[in-house]
């Protein structure tokens, strides 16, 4: 298991998402987990060796999600706010505890909002507009949704003229090409119901969460 370093909101703004991405290669992303296993999700993602979280705030409870993960796992893993579409939602969701906040796509006022906030934001993005757009807000890392629609070498396209920016493959990720992604230029990637075994999930099996997630980690690693 990775130890992260307790991130605090007083110094959310120093978080560093390219590096991160770096040392935390798989992002677990919660999206409709039932809110009474959401601690149990967190720790058997811990246990296989994923410390880097999205919480989708269009999940229901995601905001109370986010509170009982910093709540009780806080020294061990960095959370973030998925779907974070308006700047009311962005308010809410650091106001839970979320560390950084992702988007789908390049929401302006979002952007203006995390930038005056001092917020770290993984932006969506897709075309190389949307790559420019990023980078001249500052953005150097972004995710790249839904990247298991576009071919492979995409990414290394994209990073042909905009050689700063950094990619995260969120959308088409599973188990079995989790590492494919990574080999061809992505930093990271992310992971929703892909991550555990639904039935494991829905039977509170979590030695065989673990064992799926602890399997992701080790192709990512050994790529």
């Amino acid at each position: 298991m990775v130890q992260m370093k307790f991130i605090d909101n007083e110094v959310r703004r120093m978080l560093n998402l390219e590096q991160t991405m770096r040392d935390n290669p798989v992002l677990g992303i919660l999206r409709d987990v039932p809110l009474e296993k959401t601690l149990d999700y967190i720790e058997a993602a811990i246990r296989g060796g994923v410390s880097f979280f999205e919480v989708a705030l269009n999940s229901s409870d995601a905001l109370q999600q986010i509170e009982r993960i910093r709540g009780c796992y806080a020294e061990h893993c960095i959370v973030g706010a998925g779907t974070a579409i308006t700047p009311e939602l962005c308010q809410q969701a650091v106001k839970a505890g979320a560390q950084f906040l992702l988007t789908p796509g390049t929401p302006l006022d979002v952007f203006q909002y995390c930038r005056y906030h001092d917020v770290a934001l993984l932006p969506g993005v897709l075309s190389p507009s949307d790559v420019a757009l990023s980078l001249e807000y500052g953005y150097s890392a972004m995710k790249l949704f839904p990247a298991g629609s576009m071919p492979m070498r995409y990414v290394r396209d994209l990073q042909g003229p905009f050689n700063k920016a950094q990619f995260m493959a969120i959308g088409g990720v599973n188990a079995d090409n989790a590492a494919d992604f990574l080999k061809a230029g992505y930093l990271s990637v992310g992971l929703a119901s892909a991550l555990m075994p639904k039935e494991a999930v829905r039977r509170g099996d979590w030695d065989a969460c673990e064992a799926q997630v602890r399997t992701i980690v080790s192709k990512v690693n050994d790529r």
